[in-house]
C-alpha cells in the first residue's frame, strides 16, 4: 500500500491545468511541501487555502513534478486501486474497440499517468516513462493478465520498451527487455482483416501504430482498383490496406531499409507481393522525381513521423508538412484524393488545416473535405488533459480548377 504522508500546496493563482482537468503539476506551480518524502513516493496535493485536490506520485528531478492518480481527497492508493483503475481501461475497450491487438492502457486518459501497454495478439508491451508509476508495474501487469484471463484471454509474455530518453529526465535509466520468460518476439496480428509481423524487440516505439487502426479502415473504401501512393509507409500499414481493398497498384515508401524490408514481409504474407511494392527512399526527395516523371495516383497517403517535438521548432514543422502536402497534391488525379496526417501534439489541428490551405492554395488546387478523424478510441482524448489528443487525419477529395 502507497502511504501518503507529505503534503505538497500549489500557489496562489497556479495549478490552472490541474483544475481544468489535466493530471501534471510543474515545479514552478508547488509553494511548499509539508513531511518527509522519496522521489516516486504518494503526496496529497492541496491549493494554496488548504483545499484538497487529491493525491499523486512526486518526483523532484523531473519539470511535471506530480502526476495525479486520484483527483478524490483521502484516496489510498493500494493493489484494488490499480485493479479498478485496470479494469475500467479493460471494460472501455471491450465496448469500443477491437481487441484483438489494441492499446490498453494510455496513461493520463486512463487515469495511470506514465505508462503505457499495448497487447499485441497475446503479448504485452509496456513503456513505463515516470518513477511513480514504474514502482507499481508489477501490479498493474499483474491485475492486467488477471481481469483478461476473466474472459478467457491468456498472455503468452510481456516484453518491456521503457528505453525512450523522457526516463533520462525522471531520474531512470532506458530499459528494454523481457519481463518474465522470453519467447518470440516476431509477433502476428491482425487488423482489418490486414496480417502483420510486429517486431516487439527493434520496431518504433512498442512496435506498432494502433492509433491508426480505424483510420487505415477509413481509406480502404476509396482504394478499390485505384493506383495508390504511400508515403512514410513504415511497415506497410495503410499501403496493406488499400491493397486488401482491392486496390490495382500500391507504392509504399519510407527512409528506413528495416521498415521496408518488413513491409515488403508482411506483403507477402497477405498474398499482395504483386500489387504492392514497396520502395527506400526519403520522401522529399521521391515525390518530386516522381512529378517529373510525369506520374499521377488516384489517392496519396501522408503520414509522416511527427516533425515537431516541442514548441520551439513549430516553424520548421509548419514548412514540412506545407512541402510534403504540396507535393502529394501535384501527384494526385483531377477528383482523386488525398489521406493527409499529422501525430505531433504541438502541431494543433488548427495549424495544421491553415498549413494545407496555403499547401493547397500554392498549387491552385481546391480540396472538399470526406472526412476529419482523430485516433483510434484505445487511445482516447481525456478533455481537460491537452496531451492526450494528437493525431489529425485528413481526407480531401483533390480538385484541379476549373
Amino acid at each position: 500500500m502507497e502511504k501518503t504522508s507529505a503534503s505538497v500546496y500549489i500557489k496562489k493563482g497556479q495549478g490552472r491545468a490541474l483544475k481544468a482537468g489535466g493530471l501534471w503539476i510543474y515545479d514552478n506551480e508547488i509553494d511548499r511541501t509539508e513531511g518527509e518524502f522519496e522521489n516516486g513516493d504518494m503526496v496529497n496535493v492541496f491549493d494554496f487555502d488548504g483545499y484538497p485536490l487529491g493525491c499523486g506520485f512526486i518526483n523532484t528531478r523531473s519539470t511535471i513534478t506530480i502526476r495525479m492518480m486520484s483527483r478524490k481527497p483521502h484516496t489510498v492508493v493500494d493493489e484494488d486501486f490499480i485493479e479498478m483503475r485496470v479494469r475500467n481501461a479493460w471494460e472501455y475497450r471491450k465496448s469500443t474497440v477491437d481487441t484483438g491487438s489494441c492499446r490498453l492502457v494510455f496513461g493520463e486518459a486512463d487515469f495511470l499517468p506514465g505508462i503505457v501497454i499495448d497487447k499485441f495478439s497475446d503479448v504485452l508491451v509496456v513503456e513505463s516513462l515516470a518513477l511513480g508509476i514504474d514502482r507499481w508495474k508489477p501490479v498493474i501487469l499483474e491485475k492486467l493478465k488477471k481481469v483478461l484471463a476473466e474472459d478467457g484471454i491468456s498472455i503468452r509474455g510481456v516484453y518491456e520498451r521503457s528505453d525512450a530518453r523522457v526516463r533520462l529526465q525522471e531520474g531512470m535509466e532506458r530499459f528494454k527487455g523481457f519481463i518474465g520468460d522470453s519467447f518470440d518476439t516476431k509477433v502476428e496480428i491482425v487488423e482489418n482483416g490486414v496480417r502483420y509481423m510486429v517486431d516487439v524487440q527493434d520496431g518504433q516505439k512498442t512496435g506498432f501504430f494502433l492509433d491508426q487502426k480505424y483510420n487505415r479502415l477509413a481509406i480502404q473504401r476509396l482504394c478499390k482498383g485505384k493506383r495508390v501512393l504511400d508515403c512514410f509507409t513504415h511497415t506497410g500499414s495503410f499501403a496493406l490496406n488499400a491493397g486488401i481493398a482491392g486496390a490495382s497498384e500500391v507504392l509504399g515508401v519510407d527512409a528506413s531499409e528495416l521498415g521496408v524490408a518488413q513491409a515488403a514481409e508482411n506483403a507477402a504474407l497477405n498474398g499482395l507481393s504483386d500489387r504492392v511494392r514497396f520502395v527506400a527512399a526519403d520522401v522529399f526527395d521521391l515525390l518530386p522525381e516522381l512529378e517529373r516523371q510525369g506520374e499521377k495516383f488516384d489517392m496519396v497517403i501522408l503520414d509522416p513521423p511527427a516533425f515537431t517535438k516541442s514548441r520551439n521548432s513549430v516553424k520548421n514543422a509548419v514548412k514540412g508538412y506545407r512541402e510534403i502536402n504540396l507535393r502529394g497534391m501535384k501527384l494526385v488525379k483531377d477528383g482523386g484524393y488525398l489521406a493527409t496526417c499529422s501525430c505531433s501534439h504541438f502541431m494543433t489541428p488548427e495549424l495544421f488545416a491553415k498549413t494545407i490551405r496555403e499547401a493547397a492554395g500554392n498549387v491552385h488546387k481546391r480540396l472538399r473535405q470526406v472526412e476529419y478523424r482523430t485516433q483510434a478510441a484505445d487511445h482516447p482524448i481525456l478533455w481537460g488533459d491537452s496531451e492526450s489528443s494528437y493525431l489529425k487525419f485528413f481526407i480531401f477529395q483533390v480538385c484541379d480548377e476549373k
